[in-house]
């Protein structure tokens, strides 16, 4: 048994008439790495940000159900939205870095908390950079902007930003998929290392992938919840044929 960080319960997502997650029950252990696996269109984005509510941002969309983290229901009345995405930090697909200084771009989010202290911000900069394996290449060129990143760098900024405003976990949309081979390396090196920290949620369409990375597998079809378990069982002992005929390359 596992100490579950989050527990998604009967959760249902609709966008306009479109039932993009039916009612989805599942618990996410704490500090470890979850995989979310599946075909193209069968949900898994939706249920990654459904986690810290960026789903709030799409028009039409009605969500039903609960998502407990920390024993509050985070689509509870009078939820502290900001304070839920703190804790639920979001790496994206492709890297977004904010206009502004490699310095800046970590310092942002601890300074919206009303971190104000100079050498706070310094010490928090350098650790997150530490974390996310780029102060080494970076140190030299703080005020520089973070478009001059290379795109891994600017993922791995992400990374760092992500880990400045201290969350407890980290959801991971295809982090790697428009990496090169050598940063997507760099970022699952990363992720392994983080999870003795952190609980990480990621999206994947790369089996390879998920079977080196993940503790835990959720595996979803057409918006169903099929199949979920610790990793080791679910691609060595599948107990659904669906599951088994994804793993095998059957359908993708």
């Amino acid at each position: 048994m596992f100490k579950p960080q989050i527990s998604i319960q009967k959760l249902n997502v609709f966008y306009r008439e479109r039932h993009v997650l039916k009612d989805i029950t599942v618990d996410i252990p704490e500090k470890q790495i979850t995989a979310i696996i599946g075909p193209s269109g069968c949900g898994k984005t939706t249920l990654l940000k459904s986690l810290n509510r960026l789903t709030d941002l799409v028009d039409g969309i009605k969500v039903s159900g609960n998502v407990v983290v920390d024993g509050v229901n985070i689509f509870g009345n009078g939820t502290d939205v900001m304070e839920i995405r703190k804790k639920m930090g979001l790496i994206a697909q492709t890297p977004n870095p904010l206009p502004m200084s490699i310095y800046d771009n970590i310092a942002y989010g601890p300074r919206i908390h009303g971190v104000k202290d100079e050498k706070k911000l310094n010490q928090i900069v350098e650790h997150c950079l530490q974390a996310a394996s780029l102060w080494n290449e970076v140190k030299e060129r703080l005020n520089e902007p973070a478009s001059k990143l290379s795109v891994g760098q600017q993922q791995r900024l992400c990374l760092a930003r992500a880990l400045a405003v201290q969350p407890e976990c980290l959801l991971c949309d295809e982090p790697t998929s428009a990496l090169d081979p050598v940063s997507a390396q760099h970022i699952e090196t990363q992720l392994l290392a983080l999870k003795k920290d952190y609980t990480i949620v990621f999206v994947t369409h790369v089996l390879r992938q998920a079977r080196r990375l993940a503790d835990y597998v959720i595996f979803l079809y057409l918006g169903e919840l099929i199949e979920h378990g610790p990793a080791e069982t679910v691609f060595t002992q599948p107990s659904n044929p669906r599951t088994r005929a994804y793993i095998e390359g059957m359908f993708g």
